[in-house]
């Protein structure tokens, strides 16, 4: 059994660095903690980073997770190789750029590259918020899989994940704390990262940047609006290169010695996922970005992807030039 811990961060590949960079600091509101050799690290928590851009082709390269130790680390090795699934060590390079001690990379079932990290850097500075959207954390990762009830037994069987709900052949909803769901798989026809979440501090954050995104311009995906499944209220907007964030507010804690069932929801029943029956919508993936070559497992730039996009120097967040509401562009 791999215990998790946290989760770590989102590596997003991106063809724009710069367009990226902007949108996440001056819409989403999150911190650029520095730029170099092409990656941009970007946090609104204690953890180093929790999304970082790197330039090259378009697409998610990883997404991390945290492991207590070493030991757990080699043990997690062992046991993702016994069972049949493609596992890479990680080099010291992929390390020092991921900002850990070691890691390693697999590919789930469905073909999501998944990071298992040990030794994320942590940062004692407070976070520099671009702007007032009222982020308290990074909450939560999406992935997508063609078959969510299979995502799930993988995930169950193989880690200390439990599932909180489904909702009926469209998604698992899954724990490893008691946050209701660190970790959910959505439908999707082809492997990637569904969206990425940032928990903000009240039900008015969420408001504020509703009309916040709407004056930039940004394309609103889905909400404002409330999940009965784990009873957050959500706004989903979409960045650029298909990349969906999330804001949320008021998700539901499960206690461990809780006697807790998952519940099933129907998508088509209203209100199943919005209690306030807001128009259902299904938010943008950004897609795996194949593994056709072996360096790609480490998630750096390529040197023939930087010929083309041009190396990026190391920059400061008001160095960033893109245009404000990149993101309003569908991709």
């Amino acid at each position: 059994m791999i215990e998790l811990v946290d989760i770590a961060y989102v590596r997003s590949g991106t063809a724009d660095l710069r367009a990226a960079v902007k949108f996440a600091t001056d819409i989403v509101g999150m911190e650029l903690v520095k730029e170099e050799e092409g990656i941009a690290y970007l946090r609104v928590d204690h953890r180093h980073h929790c999304l970082a851009f790197v330039e090259g082709r378009s697409g998610v390269l990883s997404s991390g997770f945290v492991l207590r130790d070493m030991a757990a680390l080699d043990a997690a090795e062992a046991e993702l190789r016994e069972i049949g699934l493609k596992v890479r060590r990680g080099t010291e390079a992929g390390a020092r750029s991921r900002h850990v001690r070691d890691y390693l990379t697999f590919e789930d079932p469905a073909g999501n590259r998944v990071d298992l990290v040990v030794g994320q850097v942590r940062l004692t500075a407070p976070v520099k918020f671009s702007r007032p959207a009222g982020i308290t954390e990074f909450g939560h990762i999406c992935f997508d899989a063609p078959d969510v009830y299979a995502a799930g037994q993988f995930w169950t069987e193989h880690f200390n994940i439990k599932v909180s709900d489904w909702v009926t052949g469209g998604a698992c909803l899954m724990r490893f704390d008691p946050v209701h769901h660190k970790l959910a798989v959505f439908q999707g026809d082809r492997p990637g990262l569904c969206h990425i979440n940032f928990q903000v501090e009240s039900i008015d954050d969420v408001m504020r940047s509703w009309h916040f995104l709407e004056e930039h311009g940004v394309e609103i995906e889905q909400g404002p609006g409330r999940h009965p499944q784990s009873t957050a209220i959500f706004l989903y907007f979409k960045g650029p290169e298909g990349l969906t964030y999330e804001y949320s507010y008021g998700v539901r804690q499960i206690a461990e010695d809780e006697d807790w069932t998952p519940r099933w929801f129907d998508p088509e029943e209203p209100g199943a996922i919005d209690m306030w029956l807001g128009p259902k919508a299904r938010v943008s993936t950004q897609y795996q970005v194949p593994s056709d070559l072996d360096d790609d497992w480490e998630g750096l730039p390529r040197k023939q992807d930087l010929a083309e996009t041009g190396p990026a120097r190391a920059t400061e967040a008001s160095e960033v030039t893109a245009p404000v509401g990149a993101g309003a562009q569908t991709t």
